[in-house]
């Protein structure tokens, strides 16, 4: 039947969008169970994809289909009658037929005992009946099969090409598709892309907020939307005329939700407002304290929460943690100012963040698993921050402390941070007991930023506080950081009375990662003073200790090591040493160029020039264009500078240059698998002439093995979304209708699917990809083109600084 009994026809007015995969999937199941239940957060579609997938039935005639939309009715009586009335059956409940039926119950969240009641009645009297229901919580039946309904597709946010991501893009095409019906000359362009990008990430992909989102650019140019996004709940209150009350509006749709919960879940759900960067137990615990019962009971109703779709675990490791999304997440906390419970909230979240950042202030090495605590909780600490920045709290000191910690080890564009250092240093008092650490971040960030002179200014003024409060563990690491700053200023000497009385604090007070850390340093400057054998056997003491404990401060010890072998002409120990730098997981990217630059030195001196040239490409690509990338100090740059001239010597200048910009033209995954050589599997290119990229090509091996989207991301340390976009590039590109043809097609290619993550205790490349990529040269139009249009000659000068 084509039209349903209290529901619109299954035939929709608007054109349906993306969720090709769904469709498939869904079809596969439907045959095997008897209840299939859509579940998802609100606006995620799901009301749309049941009924398309139902139309779909119904024009194959394997199901007579009928709708109930549930969504007006409350009393178990009523719903009962709607659907036996629906179904052509009498009240006794007398067959009318032996066709297969498929009933779709609509929103079912506000009903749920009333339908389990109904359906375990229903459906072992009737055989050919299936039921599809949706709502935003199961209905925990036996028997039922469960599929979460999510935001659509989002582009890649680590693409290069955001308007080719946009092509691709489920939710994107959706914006567009609703906005042409309102603008016709409406288009996708290379300058609307990232705003569309961007409006479509913020709205977490769900279809609801991106029509109505589309909506508006009558009014409003794309960058204006994205703008006004901040205040998205009073921004998309424009939903379908005749749509329910709970659909016209973003905030009337979530209010709907809202309002089904318990007062508990209520409480929880806004106090984890204040957390927009996720959240675990204890975070959740914390943050409802003031709640005893609820405190208690935070992991049931975290369980709770998560059923009922209004927050997802995020993540693959070995802790749980969790979202919300973030038009619940701005509801939440709507709710949170109502009740007047912010300030309380708020204190909890500064308190409890204040406590994990304390060994930024005691410790004279932050361990390296607290600094990755600090950066799951990165977001929540600048929200945190950012509510601090008004008053004088000296808390905040401590906080942007731990923000500039994990962000100046990191390529990342986050000029913001710098100026919310600045804002603590101003906004506080002098006398407060974090401010050193603070000074010690604006130093950080300032050398980071290759801004010298400040960095050096901070540094002082940070090493001078702390010196008069005593010889604390904090005053080393302040000395230590002094000095680094020092000697990518060629201060030489000075560097190296900081580091050597950061050494005398280290031992004094049995600091033993200080120390070696102080001692990795000092053999640097051995090296480059020609003192080889007092070199060695600083660099023999801090091996061992940074190898055991803090492997994440090992790279600067270890790139001094090879340097080390090769000023003794050691060539295998100096590859080996820059190789088990570049298998190390990297805190600053600074040490894995310097890595790659030595793997060239030694290339140069063993002849292997094609493959030196290459590196110092790379190395020069990734110096020029990575924020915070630092060029080395002059010892150093000499040995590169005479290392490229061995080879501009011994070759034709015309293939030493091919080479350099063949380097050049390299990824960062590329330079890293060629400096390792050839038995590390590191990434691959793609094959001449194959159709499909080399991601794409391990994405479809994955497919082969039975993993899902969400086994594939995290095989390959992607989201699940990247996998989605991977997955129809893959179909799009060979022009194959299912994810079972894909399969048949890579096992006629015999694709090698990538390696499995190793144990976490084992050494490996750098576990997840970049954050950011490297940008294009300044001149478009080449494949391979240097800055400004320089020749790989004029680069070298900018490399030697």
């Amino acid at each position: 039947m084509d039209t349903s009994f209290g529901c619109e026809p299954l035939t929709q007015l608007s054109s349906f969008v993306g969720r090709t995969e769904e469709l498939v999937e869904l079809a596969q199941m439907l045959p095997k169970v008897r209840l299939l239940t859509l579940t998802g957060p609100a606006g995620a579609g799901k009301t749309r994809l049941a009924l398309e997938f139902a139309s779909q039935q119904s024009r194959s005639r394997r199901y007579d289909v009928v709708v109930v939309r549930l969504s007006p009715l409350g009393d178990p009586g009523a719903i009962r009658r709607q659907v036996l009335s629906a179904l052509d059956e009498t009240t006794d409940g007398a067959e009318t037929t032996d066709r297969d039926q498929l009933l779709v119950l609509d929103d079912c969240e506000h009903v749920l005992e009333a339908c389990g009641s109904l359906l375990t009645t229903l459906l072992p009297g009737r055989p050919g009946l299936r039921v599809l229901a949706t709502s935003r919580e199961s209905l925990r039946l036996p028997g039922e099969a469960v599929f979460s309904v999510t935001g659509l597709p989002l582009p890649d946010p680590d693409s290069e090409n955001v308007l080719a991501e946009c092509h691709h893009s489920e939710a994107v095409t959706l914006f567009i598709d609703r906005a042409r019906a309102l603008a016709r000359d409406f288009q996708l362009t290379q300058t609307n892309a990232p705003h569309l990008s961007e409006i479509c990430t913020r709205l977490d992909g769900l279809p609801l907020s991106i029509e109505m989102a589309a909506r508006l650019i009558r009014v409003f140019p794309p960058a204006e939307v994205r703008g006004r996004l901040d205040d998205q709940l009073a921004l998309l209150r424009n939903g379908w005329r005749l749509a329910d009350a709970r659909h016209q509006s973003l905030h009337a749709s979530l209010k709907w939700g809202y309002d089904l919960l318990t007062p508990m879940e209520q409480g929880l759900l806004r106090k984890l407002s204040v957390l927009p960067g996720g959240f675990g137990p204890d975070a959740a615990a914390t943050i409802a304290a003031d709640d005893p019962e609820v405190a208690a009971a935070v992991p049931e109703i975290l369980i709770r929460l998560e059923a009922k779709s209004l927050i997802e675990p995020v993540g693959t490791g070995g802790t749980a943690r969790f979202r919300i999304l973030e038009s619940t997440r701005r509801f939440g906390h709507e709710q949170l100012l109502a009740e007047h419970e912010d300030t309380d909230a708020y204190e909890r979240l500064v308190a409890w963040l204040t406590t994990t950042c304390l060994p930024l202030h005691a410790d004279s090495v932050v361990p390296a698993g607290t600094l990755t605590r600090w950066e799951e909780e990165r977001v929540n600490l600048r929200h945190a921050v950012q509510r601090l920045a008004a008053g004088a709290d000296e808390r905040q000191l401590l906080l942007v402390g731990a923000l500039a910690a994990v962000e100046t080890g990191e390529v990342t564009e986050q000029p913001r941070t710098a100026d919310l250092v600045a804002r603590a240093l101003t906004g506080t008092a002098p006398t407060s007991v974090y401010r050193s650490v603070a000074l010690a971040a604006a130093a950080s960030l300032a050398r980071r930023d290759a801004h010298g002179e400040a960095a050096a200014r901070r540094a002082d003024e940070a090493v001078e506080l702390e010196r008069g409060r005593g010889r604390s563990p904090l005053l080393g690491r302040l000395l230590l950081l002094r000095g680094m700053i020092r000697l990518t200023r060629d201060e030489a000497e000075a560097a190296r009375t900081d580091v050597r009385e950061a050494l005398d604090i280290g031992v004094r007070l049995r600091q033993d990662w200080l120390t070696a850390l102080c001692r990795g340093m000092i053999a640097g400057h051995q090296v480059r003073g020609g003192e080889l054998g007092e070199a060695e056997r600083e660099i023999g003491r801090a091996l061992p200790v940074l190898r055991r404990a803090v492997p994440r401060w090992l790279h600067p010890v270890l790139v001094t090591a090879g340097s080390l072998a090769l000023e003794k002409n050691d060539l295998p120990a100096a590859e080996a040493y820059f190789t088990e730098t570049l298998r190390t997981p990297a805190f600053h990217w600074d040490d894995t160029v310097q890595a790659i630059e030595g793997a060239a030195v030694v290339a140069a001196r063993t002849g292997r020039f094609d493959r030196e040239l290459r590196l110092l490409g790379a190395a020069e690509r990734m110096r020029i264009g990575l924020r915070g990338i630092r060029q080395g100090d002059a010892w150093w740059r000499q040995r590169v500078r005479e290392a490229r001239d061995i080879a501009y010597q011994a070759l034709p200048a015309a293939r030493a240059t091919a080479w350099l910009e063949a380097g050049y033209a390299l990824s960062h995954q590329q330079a890293l698998a060629l400096a390792l050589g050839d038995e590390v599997s590191g990434p691959k290119t793609s094959q001449p002439g194959h159709p499909l990229s080399r991601r794409e090509q391990d994405v479809a091996a994955l497919i082969v093995e039975g993993l899902t989207n969400r086994q594939i991301a995290a095989r390959m340390h992607v989201s699940v979304r990247t996998v989605e976009t991977h997955i129809r590039h893959i179909r799009t590109t060979l022009g194959l209708r299912s994810r079972a043809h894909v399969a048949a097609w890579s096992a006629q290619q015999q694709l090698d699917a990538p390696a499995a993550p190793p144990p976490t205790d084992s050494v490996t490349l750098a576990a997840k990809p970049l954050r950011h990529r490297v940008p294009e040269p300044r001149r478009a139009g080449m494949a391979v083109r240097f800055p400004s249009g320089s020749t790989a000659r004029e680069v070298r000068s900018t490399a030697d600084g």
